[in-house]
């Protein structure tokens, strides 16, 4: 650990989250690969040891699926009365979550997280009933099969054929407050099946020919593996925090591809791609936007944009850092990644702007402790090329007429602005002569500098701090009207000057790039606030489709539509009258392929690019729900690295409250059922008592 204190909001929020948390109960989850590994009984078996500690332990609910182990170690628990369910002819034993919240214990074993209640109980899904002890203030201790997670759901069914109906949201096993993987090799798992530890014989004899295949159970077991690992891997970056730890942990591969502008950027992405697929290792692509970068040409930014969708392409997280300092931004951000090795070009400068600017490279290995820098070189020829350019090309960069027009306007008013503040400061200081020595003289000059700074920026205050010292030595150094100087000491005078007004100029123009930043970021939480805010006080669909056309619209610049899908499958337009904001007639074929791919397709894509518009799938816990259809004025608002996270947290958030949207509908359906149901139920029982009544009377 070093000296570093602990960012004191994101530690306020971690305080905040615990705070919450200590009032909640806290989960368990016993995680394998399968069926028979032995979750219950490693369940039953923490239980045993809490128990012997004197805490007040009960189950709820265990399927021991007649495993005589299982029922020996439950001996000696106290285990409620299940709840018994009429349904169909047929009486199921449930949980009984009323029982379980009268009884109030400390701890309660609830097997089979995943499994979907009975028809009449209080909630369709057994996590549903856990969360309700959870928020009584109740530990628990369940199980679960990694088949079980929604998220794996097409994956399970395309390694073993089999579609598993019963799932759980991923958020319930990433809020869990303990995983603990309970795993068994392969051939000792088919070994138990065979001697009928796991199923009955016969039931035994068909999983081994379907879902208990041993390459089954090794992808499985690879999974439960991973989802684990990644898991403790969530866990180190926590504690990390927590304790405000710098120092990169050698605990597992991270590499970090730094691109820039240039053609060596797409041969880095290349680079890092071979690298990481050697190793075994998550990899990202970073991109750092200094002021000076801010100023490219959009051809140039645009071409850094394709860089990082080749990059996702190619199966990397991408990301955009601002900052003053490209070497403070991807140290800093190494750090919090905890990144162990990072990739990028060597250095372009040669002699002595190497020796007096220093290059990015040198300042990453003296101060990159722990993490590894390997450096690309630059293709043979490429320096040879840029230096054999056309003399026209060369004068046009020279000359500044290869900007594009609004730059060029840009840059010929920071000429005029640096003209005009050096002749105000002329102006003034003229009046101050005689009353004033020369030091207040130059200080009027460099608030000129530092005006100028704050307004049009670091190159029309450089331009500002060379007039002004021109117009000092010509104006109020004798000689006066001349630029020949009496005194040599004047000549340290305007060395000085100029100096301290080109570092004014940089600190000044830094800080203006700064309030930029700052307030691009306040905005979009500002926007995000919006969103969630009006989202949450939706209630129907189609008010939340108008909250997410109209902020999307807004966001984004572009007309947008939300798709979705009939009972068949097929996407069609929304039936409710279109919104300023919608989109018109976009490609409902191109909107199916997204919905059925779950992947984003269109304009500025790989993926029928032709398409007038930008498809989005929109993917809850449940699966598809639709897809978003975007027509954005400028495609560079979609595609940054950072607007693409915005967007699909907006999506996110549509996509929750749709689901909450139709789940509440869902449960206002199945109280109407379950009310239905009773009355019929009271009906029959009526008419059967009216009609038992005359012909007990006959019979009798």
């Amino acid at each position: 650990m070093n000296g570093e204190r602990p960012d004191p909001d994101a530690l306020l929020a971690r305080v905040e989250r615990e705070e919450q948390e200590r009032k909640r109960g806290h989960l368990k989850i016993f995680f394998g690969a399968a069926a028979g590994v032995g979750k219950t009984y490693a369940m039953l078996l923490a239980a045993h040891e809490k128990r012997l500690k004197g805490i007040d332990v009960v189950v709820g609910l265990v399927e021991t699926h007649e495993r005589q182990e299982t029922i020996a170690v439950l001996q000696g628990l106290d285990v409620l009365p299940p709840k018994l369910v009429q349904y169909r002819g047929t009486v199921q034993r449930e949980f009984d979550l009323d029982r379980a919240l009268k009884r109030h214990p400390s701890l309660i074993l609830i097997d089979e997280l995943a499994h979907s209640n009975a028809v009449g109980c209080r909630h369709p899904k057994r996590w549903q009933d856990i969360d309700e002890l959870l928020k009584a203030g109740i530990d628990v201790y369940s199980t679960l099969n990694v088949q079980h997670l929604e998220s794996l759901n097409d994956d399970v069914n395309q390694v073993t054929g089999v579609q598993v109906l019963e799932t759980i949201p991923d958020t319930v096993f990433e809020l869990a407050d303990e995983i603990e993987l309970i795993d068994l090799p392969p051939d000792d798992l088919l070994t138990r099946l065979k001697e009928g530890k796991v199923y009955i014989p016969q039931q035994a004899e068909r999983a081994l020919q379907n879902f208990f295949r041993k390459g089954n159970l090794i992808a499985l077991r690879e999974l439960s593996l991973r989802l684990t690992a990644d898991r403790v891997d969530a866990q180190m970056l926590d504690y990390r925090d927590d304790n405000a730890i710098r120092d990169i942990w050698q605990v597992g591969e991270c590499i970090l591809v730094c691109i820039g502008v240039g053609p060596l950027a797409e041969r880095l992405v290349r680079a890092g791609k071979r690298f990481a697929t050697s190793l075994h290792a998550q990899w990202i692509v970073a991109y750092v936007e200094t002021p000076k970068l801010q100023r490219l040409a959009s051809e140039q930014r645009d071409s850094v944009l394709r860089v990082l969708r080749f990059a996702e392409y190619l199966g990397a997280e991408t990301v955009t850092l601002s900052g003053l300092l490209i070497s403070e931004e991807i140290l800093n951000f190494a750090k919090n990644r905890n990144v162990t090795k990072i990739v990028l070009g060597k250095p372009g400068r040669r002699g002595w702007k190497l020796w007096l600017l220093g290059s990015v490279v040198d300042a990453l290995i003296s101060e990159a402790h722990n993490i590894n820098i390997y450096l690309l070189g630059s293709p043979h020829g490429s320096k040879r090329d840029e230096l054999s350019q056309p003399k026209s090309a060369l004068k046009r960069k020279l000359t500044g007429l290869n900007y594009p027009k609004g730059e060029v306007k840009k840059r010929w008013l920071g000429v005029w602005g640096a003209l005009g503040a050096t002749a105000c400061s002329c102006l003034i200081a003229w009046l101050m002569i005689g009353r004033f020595e020369a030091a207040n003289i130059v200080m009027v000059y460099l608030l000129g500098v530092v005006f100028v700074a704050a307004r049009l920026g670091r190159e029309a205050s450089i331009m500002t701090s060379f007039f002004s010292v021109l117009a000092f030595d010509f104006f109020f150094v004798k000689p006066v009207f001349t630029f020949s100087v009496a005194d040599a000491q004047y000549l340290v005078t305007f060395v000085i000057m100029l100096l301290v007004g080109i570092v004014i100029s940089h600190l000044t123009s830094n800080m203006r790039v700064q309030t930029k930043v700052a307030a691009h970021r306040e905005r979009r939480a500002s926007v995000l606030y919006a969103l969630s805010e009006e989202l949450a006080v939706s209630r129907t669909l189609p008010d939340t489709i108008k909250v997410a056309t109209r902020h999307i619209q807004a966001e984004f610049g572009g007309a947008n539509v939300l798709l979705f899908p009939m009972e068949s499958g097929r996407i069609v337009y929304p039936l409710e009258s279109p919104l300023p904001e919608s989109l018109r007639g976009c490609d409902l074929g191109v909107a199916q392929w997204v919905f059925d791919h779950s992947q984003i397709a269109g304009q500025g894509t790989d993926t029928l690019p032709g398409a007038s518009a930008v498809f989005f799938p929109m993917t809850g816990y449940r699966g598809g729900v639709g897809v978003l259809a975007l027509l954005p004025a400028n495609l560079r608002r979609v595609f940054l690295p950072e607007q693409r996270r915005l967007l699909e947290t907006f999506i996110n958030q549509i996509v929750q409250t749709i689901e909450r949207v139709r789940l509440s509908e869902d449960a206002q359906q199945t109280q109407m059922q379950i009310e239905a149901e009773t009355l019929r139920n009271s009906l029959l029982s009526a008419i059967s008592h009216d009609l038992r009544t005359p012909l007990a009377s006959i019979v009798g």
